[in-house]
């Protein structure tokens, strides 16, 4: 049986598919809200084990498409989003930490470097056949940091959950001395420029008109 969406919300839009986020992540559950549209969370069965040799944008791409499909087999008729964020250290991908030396271990390592966050998106609909996905490659460079500073933002975030140990919209800001990015929330974990563009495509209606009305 195909679980069920709820209603959504009376918003005054035309009618239209249900949206569904494909995340765990409160994260991108908090990005998703600024768009003033209903939409149901629903987490994604998949595995996220790199391939051997693969690149991190390409990394983050096959899983946001994964997770996505993932979801959208239990809500055919819905428009669903998936998302992933890799961290790309000199080719190397950097995930989400899960413990404190994991933590510490990744921002020595990026200590004085430039990172490029590689966040994907990517929108399926199975009933309109819909598929499509967008990558956001933010370039952040870090500050050179002593060992004593990392413990300490460390302790104070406990960011363990953000890939590459630092999160930028809190404390994390003062780990870093640049961020060049063309989608400003990308770097959070859900680049929202592209989100609209790929949830607009696919049917899902803001402002109350298509894009290019």
């Amino acid at each position: 049986m195909t679980p069920s969406i709820p209603a959504p919300a009376e918003t005054g839009l035309p009618a239209q598919r249900a949206l569904v986020l494909g995340s765990t992540s409160r994260y991108r559950k908090e990005l998703l809200q600024r768009l003033r549209i209903p939409f149901t969370v629903a987490a994604p069965d998949v595995d996220e084990t790199p391939q051997p040799g693969e690149a991190p944008a390409a990394l983050a791409q096959r899983l946001a498409l994964a997770k996505a499909r993932a979801v959208a087999a239990a809500f055919p008729d819905a428009v669903v989003i998936g998302s992933d964020q890799v961290a790309d250290l000199n080719g190397l991908p950097l995930g989400k930490p899960g413990t404190h030396e994991r933590a510490v271990a990744q921002l020595r390592q990026m200590r004085g470097r430039t990172v490029i966050f590689q966040t994907a998106v990517a929108v399926v609909c199975q009933a309109s056949g819909f598929e499509q996905a967008s990558l956001a490659a933010v370039k952040v460079r870090f500050r050179q940091l002593s060992d004593d500073a990392i413990e300490n933002y460390l302790r104070a975030e406990q960011p363990y959950d953000c890939a590459g140990s630092a999160k930028s919209e809190g404390f994390g800001i003062a780990l870093l001395e640049s961020i060049d990015s063309d989608d400003p929330t990308a770097l959070v974990g859900l680049p929202l420029i592209r989100t609209c563009r790929l949830i607009e495509a696919a049917g899902i209606c803001l402002l109350g008109a298509k894009a290019d009305e």
